[in-house]
């Protein structure tokens, strides 16, 4: 009997010890959960909840700082602006509107003009900072590239300026002239002559609206939700036949050659009014008895095959700082050339936005005194393809370049040499 009884009390000693080593065993567990250790002191705070996904769908670049001012999250926009670099926010007055915000938990906004990225030429990029407490610990940045907007907003005010002034010069002409009509009303002569000016400016004002129509026009449409096969022999037919009078009175030889029945995609409306232009432009810039010839041929491209349409002439030419600002807007190489001819500077920009908008690009090729050539390349329409290409003898060119044409040229628009394209 005492032996079971020491057994048991035994027993009992030893539930209690394991109850307590337990105990504290569990104690100390929890305790060296809370402390913190050499691998918690460096693990990023964690966001709150759902600003991750928030932050996943916004335009803006973001980046949130913690108490070190290192990066805990931004987006993939935030790194290719450059402002993230080695998990540093690397614009220096960002990074001091966050700090003052973390200090005193007010939001603040800045515009800033920042560096382009890499060896920093060109225009600088506009952006809009903004600086928000997130919790207790963090700061969110919201970075918003304000540079596209600020170029849509330069080119609208310089327009608005432009065609203000060029809407100004034709209506103030035509009212001095009606004065000096009143004024000579006594002098038959002197009326007809003023009424005659009138004409020409008036003449020139329905041309710079009609052509700010047409600017509007291509720069608003889609050319392709109405496309069709246009053949490139019309397009020059038509060119030629529009300029034909003005071609005449300086004398001028109008020569068009290359390849017969070559079709492009397009709007054929805008595709003739765009190669009108080039050669409206090469009459008027040429001297008289002199050449303009237009030529068409097909060229390889990795994309398909290209038509390319080159109208050269034997003009005054185009210095190389001129070349870059040739297709902007009532930019004008000789502006007393422009007003003689009665040019509004918008003939290159309107050419520019038709050949863009049919999926094709505009060169120009040039030099000071001896002419230029600009070249329209446009996607070839399937029905080219389908037909075989001509061989030399059938084109109506001769095979040494700049020589005549070896065989009478059968284009159904014109029965005349076919000029030389420059490079």
């Amino acid at each position: 009997m005492d032996v079971n009884a020491a057994v048991a009390a035994a027993a009992a000693i030893a539930g209690v010890l394991t109850g307590v080593i337990a105990m504290l065993a569990f104690r100390w567990s929890e305790r060296d959960q809370k402390r913190p250790t050499r691998t918690s002191l460096h693990t990023d705070p964690v966001l709150p909840p759902g600003v991750d996904t928030v932050l996943s769908v916004l335009r803006s670049s973001a980046v949130v700082l913690d108490e070190a001012d290192s990066v805990v999250k931004a987006s993939s926009a935030a790194y290719a602006l450059g402002l993230v670099r080695g998990g540093k926010l690397a614009v220096e007055p960002m990074l001091q509107m966050a700090r003052d915000t973390r200090r005193d938990g007010e939001i603040r906004q800045v515009e800033l003009d920042l560096p382009r990225r890499g060896n920093g030429r060109g225009e600088a990029l506009a952006v809009s900072a903004r600086v928000a407490p997130l919790g207790s610990r963090l700061v969110l940045l919201l970075v918003e590239d304000l540079t596209e907007a600020r170029r849509i907003e330069a080119v609208r005010r310089d327009f608005v300026a432009n065609v203000s002034h060029e809407l100004k010069t034709p209506v103030g002409a035509l009212s001095l002239l009606s004065e000096a009509v009143m004024d000579a009303a006594d002098d038959p002569e002197a009326v007809e002559r003023f009424a005659g000016r009138m004409q020409i400016e008036a003449t020139r004002l329905t041309n710079l609206v009609q052509e700010l129509i047409d600017l509007s026009r291509v720069q608003n449409d889609d050319p392709l939700d109405d496309a069709e096969p246009v053949r490139v022999d019309e397009l020059v037919a038509e060119a030629i036949d529009r300029c034909r009078q003005a071609a005449g009175t300086k004398q001028i030889t109008m020569a068009a050659g290359g390849t017969a029945d070559l079709h492009v995609r397009g709007n054929r409306g805008q595709l003739a009014a765009a190669l009108g232009n080039l050669v409206e432009n090469a009459v008027n810039y040429s001297p008289a008895r002199t050449r303009v010839g237009i030529a068409a041929r097909r060229v390889g491209a990795p994309g398909g095959d290209l038509i390319e349409i080159a109208v050269t002439d034997q003009g005054i030419g185009i210095s190389e700082r001129d070349k870059e600002r040739v297709f902007e807007r009532f930019y004008r190489v000789d502006p007393a050339r422009s007003r003689a001819t009665g040019g509004t500077g918008l003939g290159l920009a309107i050419v520019k936005h038709v050949v863009a908008s049919h999926g094709g690009e505009v060169t120009v090729w040039s030099a000071e005194g001896q002419g230029s050539t600009f070249t329209l390349r446009l996607p070839e329409s399937g029905l080219s393809r389908d037909r075989a290409p001509l061989t030399p003898d059938q084109d109506g060119l001769d095979d040494e370049p700049g020589g005549s044409p070896s065989s009478p040229h059968t284009s159904p628009y014109e029965t005349l040499p076919a000029p030389e394209v420059l490079p």
